[in-house]
């Protein structure tokens, strides 16, 4: 391995486990110093110049304090796009990726198909959508109640050639514009306030608070809303999807089922958790 790859991971070791401290090691000497993977595992030597060495002990100072690496790069893959990222948007997660397959098999074939993201945060959803659907010319609409957070949403937009129309909206509002649309898709803020004691400190630290967190009392606000709100601005036969908490995932089935929703189906994640859930509206 090449001497900076060691000298990155012993510098890390203490704060991460040992192979994360490696695959940080190595996305950070592909992604900031385009090292090839060869000249990572033979050790070539390389021009590492003393720009380079401030950059490299900028980040690594950075990841110490728990920095997630993609705010320290302003960059995270999804879905094989590029998207920038801040400490205004969540990290895209693979699980919401599945989500978003979900959803493209299913409007496969469908032209000029309706779509309603809430809760954007980067954009990765409607952009991901938008363009593994491009072919069908759909009409991809994202809400979010943080204007930051649509500011990045419209540059990844617009980077990834992707037609998006966003709105600053407050679902929990109890105006929301009037539409229809033939698919709605969220990945609401589901964590419980209790959860904060067992959470990952980059992801407590850094991400924003207010893509994340409901109340102890009231794990379901945003499923419920959205829910209330698909049953007047989804078509007949329109579909309602959600990234969920695993934890509240017979929960959330049974709410929609309460108010109406069919053919509720909930499924889990690569990892074997509930993750995802799909209803129609009747």
């Amino acid at each position: 391995m090449h001497p900076i790859y060691t000298y990155i991971k012993q510098v890390l070791h203490p704060y991460y486990q040992e192979t994360e401290a490696g695959a940080l090691a190595k996305w950070i000497l592909t992604e900031v110093f385009h090292f090839s993977t060869f000249d990572l595992y033979a050790g070539k030597d390389m021009n590492f110049s003393e720009n380079d060495r401030d950059r490299l002990e900028d980040i690594l100072n950075r990841l110490r304090d728990y920095e997630p690496l993609q705010y320290v790069l302003v960059k995270a893959e999804f879905g094989g796009l590029s998207f920038e990222v801040t400490p205004d948007v969540l990290i895209p997660r693979p699980e919401t990726l599945e989500l978003v397959e979900w959803i493209t098999a299913d409007c496969q074939g469908t032209e000029g198909v309706r779509i309603l993201d809430i809760g954007t945060g980067s954009g990765c959803i409607p952009v991901t959508l938008y363009k593994r659907l491009e072919a069908y010319r759909p009409q991809v609409a994202s809400w979010d109640i943080s204007e930051k957070a649509l500011e990045v949403a419209g540059r990844n937009a617009a980077a990834n050639g992707a037609v998006v129309t966003f709105c600053c909206q407050d679902v929990l509002s109890e105006s929301l514009p009037e539409t229809e649309v033939d698919v709605l898709v969220s990945n609401p803020p589901y964590i419980a306030e209790k959860e904060k004691a067992s959470m990952e400190r980059n992801v407590l630290d850094w991400e924003p608070g207010l893509a994340l967190f409901v109340p102890d009392d009231d794990p379901l606000l945003f499923y419920r809303k959205i829910a209330e709100t698909g049953l007047r601005i989804l078509s007949p036969g329109g579909r309602l999807y959600y990234e969920i908490n695993r934890a509240y995932g017979k929960e959330t089935v049974a709410l929609l089922e309460r108010l109406g929703y069919t053919e509720v189906e909930l499924r889990k994640d690569l990892s074997g958790n509930d993750r995802m859930v799909k209803a129609v509206r009747p």
